[in-house]
């Protein structure tokens, strides 16, 4: 027996599905756009409208573009740190490894994203301009240095024994820069002399910590010493 058609069709979605505007989004758009047309978004409005918004909806997750430039360098830095924390042996890494791990991360992360990267720190001429944008992502960096200071402050039984934070977390930050200014200047392949700095430097910084940096400086020395001869 012949089964009856139905003579009703199916009813065709006459909304589109349209695609939620979120802060990873719009972080995503603005990346675009730069590498794309290589300056930035003159306005929030035309932004917005490009990229089928409101400015309310900007403004909802970003008070403009310098704020949202800070909040991906902010992002760069939680999910080194999210990254990081994942690996296996993490929790039982001295302060050192855990260091170390979070410059490997967060340099690897800059790396695949680094014609933004490039570009923005290049914008201006006026580099105090450039490092603005940095500017939680120093809080950031300083805040897990003056954790990792402070643990180790507690396993020191003597007072004068004990490191200032402040000092250290501030050379931690220069620290970053540093290595950030060399990892812009390398052309070597996969970038392999960063890691031989982060891995000399976060040596270095933290035998100075236990005040032991003879042997660690002279060697980070030689090798900055052969790379400007090369």
């Amino acid at each position: 027996m012949a089964t009856k058609k139905s003579n009703t069709t199916p009813t065709k979605k006459t909304t589109s599905k349209t695609k939620a505007i979120t802060k990873d989004v719009i972080v995503s758009a603005y990346m675009e756009y730069v590498l794309m047309n290589e300056k930035t978004p003159k306005s929030v409005y035309k932004f917005a409208k490009e990229h089928a918004m409101t400015e309310a909806k900007f403004y909802k997750f970003f008070g403009s573009f310098e704020n949202l430039q800070q909040g991906i360098w902010t992002a760069f830095f939680d999910n080194a740190m999210k990254l990081g924390q994942k690996t296996p042996e993490y929790a039982n890494f001295n302060n050192q490894e855990k260091m170390l791990t979070f410059f490997f991360t967060f340099f690897e992360l800059l790396t695949a994203n680094r014609s933004y990267v490039m570009f923005t720190l290049k914008q201006h001429g006026d580099m105090m301009k450039n490092l603005s944008q940095l500017k939680p992502l120093r809080s950031n960096i300083k805040e897990f240095a003056a954790t990792l200071i402070d643990q180790k402050n507690e396993e020191k039984s003597f007072k004068i024994l004990k490191q200032p934070v402040s000092v250290f977390s501030e050379g931690a930050w220069l620290q970053t820069l540093f290595i950030m200014k060399y990892w812009m200047e390398d052309n070597s392949a996969s970038f392999e002399k960063t890691d031989v700095v982060i891995e000399k430097s976060v040596r270095a910084i933290f035998d100075v910590f236990e005040t032991t940096p003879l042997e660690s400086i002279l060697d980070f020395g030689k090798f900055l010493w052969k790379e400007k001869m090369n």
